[in-house]
């Protein structure tokens, strides 16, 4: 337990706790929001909601990540736009997206910010993870006849470029605001 709290209390460098309350809600809300305000093309909406889950492992602590990681499959839930008329269906994956946005957040606080692993090699590792098990639970729930075939893409390979690209974006966010507030951004 003390292992994972010490995982969790991780951040890329020092924000008030007013600035880290603040970036919980932005970052919350983006989740949430995003389906609703862009809806489409998924890659787009995914890209955000990547960003955001990758900011918020970078500079959020503890229980505030809960909120970043639930709020966007329920946002694309009460959207019903992302799968279109298979929205519904998404309502047997979204205890497996919570798992999946866990695995890119954890990714980010126990290799970058706990082993220093290079934030390239992390961002990488995150997504195959995340993807991966995205892809695989979506494979089995599809050989069950729980999902229909669209999932399939959906939770693989839209899944890897999405996280990806949310990366880089992400990265692109951070040093921005590290420069701004005279912050050395990690390597």
């Amino acid at each position: 337990m003390e292992f994972a709290t010490r995982v969790f209390n991780l951040k890329e460098y020092n924000i008030t706790y007013l600035q880290e309350n603040i970036e919980t809600v932005v970052y919350t809300l983006l989740c949430f929001l995003v389906p609703f305000l862009i809806a489409h093309p998924q890659y787009l909406v995914g890209t955000l909601v990547n960003a955001a889950l990758i900011l918020g492992a970078l500079n959020v602590r503890t229980y505030r990540l809960l909120p970043i990681i639930m709020m966007p499959s329920i946002g694309v839930l009460a959207a019903g736009v992302i799968f279109g008329p298979f929205t519904s269906s998404l309502v047997y994956m979204i205890p497996f997206i919570w798992v999946g946005n866990f695995l890119i957040v954890y990714a980010f606080k126990y290799m970058f910010l706990g082993k220093k692993i290079n934030k390239w090699v992390t961002l990488m590792s995150g997504a195959i993870l995340k993807a991966g098990f995205l892809f695989v639970v979506a494979a089995i729930l599809v050989s069950l006849n729980v999902l229909p075939l669209p999932f399939l893409i959906g939770m693989g390979p839209v899944q890897l470029l999405t996280a990806i690209t949310g990366g880089v974006v992400a990265f692109l966010a951070q040093y921005t605001k590290m420069r701004i507030q005279g912050q050395m951004p990690v390597k």
